[in-house]
């Protein structure tokens, strides 16, 4: 039973009588933030008071009196100005509880209606390797097709991935000019990334050639108005210092450019190779493009370039995705819709939806300046054309009713202006949403890079964190006061477990809409809001039963009473129920940093009830055997609530 949603239900009918629509009012019963004033308390009375007249004590008396919660808690109570607060009762906690024993799903209970939902997630270009960059969207969006299956949905999981953009132009470039023939045979996806970034590294210096000047000049503009302004006296005091404060920033963000472009070009003109390559290829972009075209016309030669590099890119990223345990229904990439995307102008321009403008077919969204591109004025599509034609595959092949975009919030123009146009198109049936994420950022405050400035690979930094970890189980295998238990296999396998688990909690935790910044020290933690924490915390029951000799599955079978006598049981117990809700909030609201602070919170609960309870030693059997069962619903709950985060646990750390 989801305990919230059963409370705000008995409280419709009361709120019924005085509003028509009382469900902004029942999102007003929430949890107590202080057990002084009970589990539940209920906030609306103030605002409801000022709509209907009424002194907002009087009107929660009055909702209380016509309340019916006797068979869950104890007498409602108005404090304060109006608040009602609620406490549930002993005997309810302690048969609730007695009835997860043999629970599978601890309490929660499958939607009554399923919805077909598909999940975009994770979505790298296949051309390069994976960097930190697509941690959030790879792990964020695993976590929300197992909160939606957990739920009773069908998901169907899709890594759309990039195998038909420009960056494989810039791939056939590099292959055809630059290739290193002895490095691709050892290992292609090395080669192939080498020469990604070569070609993308001269373009961008002949780019920033060309750039540099114009901001060069806007900066010297900046500083001669800058001055003029600080000298002007005829100027009020306020505007002027608004007009520097206005002038400073925008030298700030000039000189932040300038500094980038001269640094691009100093990587390349301090390397006499680079610098040669640079001069002998003024138009490599142009050049990179060019191929694009050709692949995407047919051209032979190009098709079997893209058809020999494809293989080796799938494998590097399969890679990684086994690594972090994650799998999808569907790997459809770009190229799968490319047959696709003439049909879907015709149709958008057949309907009146898009039309030509300057050369391009374009869709004007109401309210927004620019217009959504379909086909460019050489005739090339784009990734809304490619968006477009998923859509509607996705709602006549796979049936979807629902559609998440687990993608940065850098993009949220584009998704709001292709949801919009998809809806003109016919398929405002779809509940389309963009779950958009923040960045992951260094202890400097600026996207997460490597101490050369370049994007952290993805498969270095999994590395990095098993081998932190191993240092951290290493250590603590050897302080054990009876000495290791661990051998090197097992060793070996607890570090991945907390070093992969340690890299997916520190990123699900978070708001996913916030940005956050990436601390080694507190992601693998024994202590505090970490993964490693809460693995410890289930490793730690595990070590119970094993001392105590018990068999968790018989011990269920048999059952037994489980007693609330102190406060650190009856917290446990409130805390353990409180499981269907941190699901329900996790993947209603797509944010799975409320199941990772259910998790956080209740291995602290346990380690409260730990540190009290000495279970072994119990003499009283059925105390013992009712401590017992709250060790096993709760080690249950931290293993299937990880599991739902995408995170393993170990039964030795």
């Amino acid at each position: 039973m989801n305990i919230l949603e059963e409370l705000r239900s008995r409280f419709r009918e009361p709120l019924s009588q005085w509003v028509d629509d009382p469900e902004p009012y029942l999102a007003m019963v929430r949890r107590a933030q202080d057990v002084r004033f009970g589990d539940v308390q209920a906030n609306f009375a103030m605002p409801l008071a000022k709509r209907v007249g009424q002194n907002a004590r009087e009107l929660a008396t009055e909702i209380v009196a016509s309340l019916d919660v006797s068979d869950l808690c104890e007498e409602p109570e108005v404090a304060g100005p109006g608040f009602i607060n609620l406490r549930l009762r002993t005997d309810w906690l302690e048969q609730a509880t007695a009835s997860l024993v043999t629970d599978e799903r601890l309490g929660h209970v499958a939607v009554s209606t399923a919805r077909n939902y598909v999940v975009d997630y994770s979505a790298p270009n296949v051309a390069k390797p994976m960097h930190v960059g697509h941690l959030r969207s790879t792990v964020i969006g695993d976590s929300l097709c197992r909160l939606l299956r957990f739920q009773g949905h069908r998901v169907i999981g899709d890594n759309h991935i990039g195998d038909w953009g420009t960056q494989f132009g810039m791939l056939i470039f590099g292959y055809k000019h630059f290739l290193d023939a002895e490095a691709f045979r050892r290992e292609p996806v090395q080669e192939l990334a080498r020469l990604y970034r070569l070609v993308h590294q001269l373009s961008s210096y002949h780019d920033a050639r060309r750039e540099l000047p114009a901001q060069q000049e806007q900066l010297a503009q900046l500083r001669k108005q800058i001055e003029a302004a600080e000298k002007a006296s005829d100027v009020e005091p306020k505007q002027r210092s608004r007009t520097l404060k206005k002038l400073r920033k925008s030298l700030e963000e000039v000189a932040e450019r300038c500094r980038q472009l001269e640094a691009a070009c100093a990587a390349v003109e301090s390397s006499p190779e680079l610098k040669s390559l640079a001069d002998a290829y003024p138009d490599i972009a142009e050049q990179a493009r060019a191929e694009t075209a050709k692949l995407h016309a047919g051209d032979e030669e190009n098709r079997r370039l893209w058809e020999l590099f494809l293989p080796s890119c799938l494998d590097a990223l399969q890679r990684i995705y086994d690594r972090l345990g994650i799998s999808f229904d569907l790997t459809l990439g770009e190229s799968f819709y490319q047959p696709m995307l003439e049909e879907v102008v015709e149709e958008l321009q057949g309907k009146g939806i898009a039309t030509e403008s300057e050369g391009a077919v374009c869709v004007f969204v109401e309210g927004n300046e620019a217009p959504l591109i379909i086909r460019k004025t050489d005739g090339a599509f784009t990734y809304a054309t490619t968006d477009l034609a998923t859509i509607k595959y996705r709602r006549e092949k796979l049936k979807a009713e629902s559609i998440l975009y687990v993608v940065d919030a850098r993009q949220s123009e584009h998704f709001r202006l292709v949801f919009e146009v998809a809806r003109r198109w016919g398929f405002g049936n779809i509940d389309f949403r963009h779950v958009r994420f923040g960045t992951v950022l260094g202890r400097d405050g600026k996207p997460f890079k490597t101490r050369s400035g370049d994007t952290v690979g993805l498969e270095s930094l999994l590395d990095e964190a098993v081998a932190r970890a191993r240092a951290i189980v290493d250590e603590n295998d050897d302080a054990k006061p009876d000495g290791p238990e661990l051998d090197e296999a097992t060793r070996t396998a607890v570090a991945e477990v907390v070093g992969i688990g340690g890299i997916k909690y520190a990123d699900l935790k978070h708001n996913r809409e916030s940005d956050y910044v990436f601390d080694w020290d507190k992601m693998l933690a024994k202590n505090g809001d970490s993964a490693t924490y809460i693995q410890y915390a289930y490793a730690r029951i595990c070590g119970i039963f094993r001392k105590g000799g018990v068999d968790r599955e018989q011990l269920r079978r048999e059952g037994g009473t489980i007693r609330i006598e102190r406060p650190v049981e009856r917290a446990l117990v409130v805390q353990l129920l409180q499981f269907p809700e941190a699901i329900d909030a996790a993947a209603v609201e797509c944010r799975p940093n409320f199941l990772a602070q259910y998790l956080f919170a209740t291995a602290n609960r346990f380690t409260a009830f730990y540190d009290e309870c000495q279970i072994l030693p119990e003499q009283d059997a059925d105390r013992r055997r009712g401590w017992l069962l709250l060790c096993d619903l709760t080690a249950r709950a931290l293993k299937l609530g990880l599991e739902l985060l995408g995170i393993s646990v170990c039964e030795r750390m």
